[in-house]
């Protein structure tokens, strides 16, 4: 697979033996093979970032594609992965719906596992996270991984909070009371929620929001506004990668 990025990606054929250092800790045995799109920074990383895409748009997507550059400009390391029922759109062509986020858990888990075994040392930050679907899924795991000291905090691209024009189906219990450290990407505009919505949530505190600049899912903006796409992906970049500097 070529990325559209200047900088050339290792379409990795992920190892399915993995170390039982892993497997013990979290209880699984995990056989499946990932394929990643790794993007690394020239010279040291400052972390690597584990994203997995939206429920409709692949790990190549413009979005993801876009917000890798930016990372790597900032010294992230990016590695992209896709869940099984959107690899198999890519392999077969047909659409399948993506199953519960709850069915998901345990491909993330792995995908933690086998980047962990491929890329990052046991001195090197881990935040993992997604756009949409995959950060809800990535949020899901990283309390239980951070306590196995897998992963160091976690990043989500557009949170869906609730389903459009559903907003009393909310999808926040298990962030009430969140100890990993966690950043929110989210659009002004997000019809996944509103600012004025998500503030009266019961979120956990410690939980930090960057607010998109009149940002929708996507982060593109009206035109009117003064901000744009472009421009709301670089101001996420850099809120990650001053986030991922504050990890200990």
């Amino acid at each position: 697979m070529t990325s559209m990025l200047g900088i050339e990606p290792n379409l990795e054929h992920a190892s399915a033996q993995l170390h039982s250092h892993y497997q013990n800790q979290l209880g699984f045995w995990l056989m499946s093979e990932i394929h990643f799109l790794d993007n690394l920074p020239n010279g040291d990383a400052i972390a690597h970032v584990l994203l997995a895409h939206g429920s409709m748009a692949a790990m190549d997507s413009p979005f993801l594609e876009e917000l890798t550059e930016n990372l790597v400009e900032r010294q992230l390391a990016v590695h992209r992965f896709e869940f099984a029922y959107m690899a198999e759109r890519r392999s077969k062509g047909k659409k399948r719906p993506p199953p519960r986020a709850e069915k998901l858990t345990t491909e993330y888990i792995e995908a933690i596992t086998q980047v962990r075994e491929s890329h990052v040392t046991q001195d090197e930050k881990l935040i993992v996270g997604g756009k949409s679907l995959g950060g809800r899924v990535a949020s899901m795991v990283a309390v239980e991984c951070n306590k196995k000291k897998l992963i160091d905090g976690v990043v989500c691209l557009g949170y869906p909070f609730h389903p459009p024009k559903k907003p009393d189906k909310l999808r926040t219990e298990h962030l009430e009371d969140y100890p990993c450290a966690a950043l929110i990407a989210h659009g002004e505009r997000d019809p996944f929620g509103s600012p004025d919505e998500i503030k009266t949530y019961a979120l956990d505190p410690r939980i930090q929001f960057h607010w998109v600049g009149d940002g929708d899912h996507d982060f593109a903006a009206r035109k009117r506004s003064g901000f744009t796409q472009s421009g709301n992906i670089a101001t996420t970049a850099q809120a990650i990668a001053e986030f991922a500097a504050t990890l200990k």
